[in-house]
């Protein structure tokens, strides 16, 4: 049996490792420098100081202006902080997510209908085969349900497609809605300017960018209107009360302004190694989702015929590859992807579904021994069917 001398980590949509940059600056702040950034002696403004100078670190990471971001413990909250903190300073309207959704803003907006079902009604804005928004479909279903919230996600986390958010963006704008982007995904993969996908909203996250766990932040337009989820002592401009967690803030900071300076770099690099891995994969009859769409470099969502993604992975992770079988927020609850089902894929090639996502430390020594592990249990698996 193919057995990897090293365990190669390809599933960086999931999280990524913190580059060590990171890992410095924040250190201080647990020990050192430790102090309540709310307080007003020494201590507290030093990690004031820290604090202002990471947002204005992630904020010129999108190019908006520092007051404009309000960091969050996580993605998840930042979505929900939109749903509901937006939903809560509207009149109840239409409220339309795309199909392809990440669970932490289909789940709240799922709420948000079930809770005001006679005001806030849910919609969603259907994709194509390559998991892409039915621009025209979108702007049929608007027009006859004018909207009040709307939320497309700027890069799929299973498949990578890259949508079309600023045209998107113009048919709800047209609508005089509120539209929100997630892009966590996108950050740091490819270009994300605030301005130019034409948001009133947009989260961010650390972990996906090789800063630490616990940090986020969602961006806002200044006009835009929220109430916070947390109250408390007024922290975040009044949007998010509680103690600021400072390491965590400075590694988001520090995350940011590297992603940026390495973006090109690093987009070229695992673009070189996924079209590598594509090529061999096709080579042993694999589907590429999404293939036909833009999609972030790195991300390559494929399926194998007969052989289902649950097993390839536990097969995999053994030979020393780690992979997903779709999105890391969803193995609680295993299932076919609500991805694959809004793309109309067939049930039967959606249950053999794994992901790849590369990232910075990948070689191409450890894709080509990848498709060596794979075509060995792929080949394996198929005689003992045959059996």
């Amino acid at each position: 049996c193919f057995k990897s001398m090293t365990l190669a980590y390809f599933d960086h949509n999931a999280t990524t490792r913190m580059d060590d940059a990171v890992l410095e600056a924040m250190l201080p702040y647990f020990q050192q420098e430790f102090g309540n950034a709310s307080s007003r002696h020494a201590y507290g403004i030093a990690a004031r100081r820290a604090i202002d100078k990471a947002r204005k670190q992630v904020a010129e990471a999108v190019g908006v202006q520092p007051v404009q971001v309000i960091f969050t413990s996580g993605g998840s909250e930042a979505n929900n902080l939109f749903i509901r903190g937006a939903a809560d300073s509207l009149k109840p309207a239409h409220i339309f997510i795309s199909a392809i959704e990440h669970p932490c803003v289909l789940k709240p907006a799922q709420a948000l209908a079930r809770r005001n079902c006679d005001q806030w009604v849910m919609h969603q804005l259907m994709v194509n085969a390559m998991g892409q928004v039915d621009l025209d479909a979108a702007g049929r279903a608007m027009n006859e349900h004018p909207p009040g919230l709307v939320s497309a996600m700027l890069a799929n986390n299973e498949t990578g497609v890259i949508q079309d958010v600023a045209s998107i963006a113009e048919i709800a704008r047209q609508q005089g809605a509120i539209i929100h982007t997630d892009a966590i995904q996108g950050l740091g993969k490819i270009p994300v300017d605030f301005s130019a996908l034409k948001v009133h909203a947009m989260t961010l996250s650390a972990h996906k960018i090789y800063g630490p766990k616990g940090a986020a932040a969602l961006i806002v337009d200044k006009r835009l209107l929220l109430r916070p989820l947390i109250y408390g002592g007024g922290h975040e401009n009044g949007l998010r009360s509680g103690t600021e967690n400072v390491p965590a803030i400075v590694g988001f900071g520090v995350a940011c302004e590297l992603a940026q300076s390495r973006m090109a770099t690093t987009a070229r690099q695992v673009s070189l190694l996924r079209d590598h891995l594509e090529k061999g994969l096709i080579g042993m009859g694999a589907v590429i989702f999404g293939a036909g769409a833009a999609r972030i470099p790195n991300t390559c969502y494929f399926a194998l015929p007969d052989i289902e993604g649950d097993t390839l992975v536990v097969k995999l992770d053994k030979a020393g590859f780690a992979v997903a079988a779709g999105a890391a927020c969803s193995s609680v609850n295993p299932g076919q992807s609500h991805v694959l089902s809004a793309m109309q894929i067939d049930p039967m090639l959606a249950r053999c579904a794994v992901r790849v996502s590369l990232g910075t430390s990948n070689t191409l020594v450890q894709v080509e021994d990848f498709l060596q592990a794979t075509k060995h249990i792929v080949e394996t698996l198929r005689h003992i069917s045959s059996l």
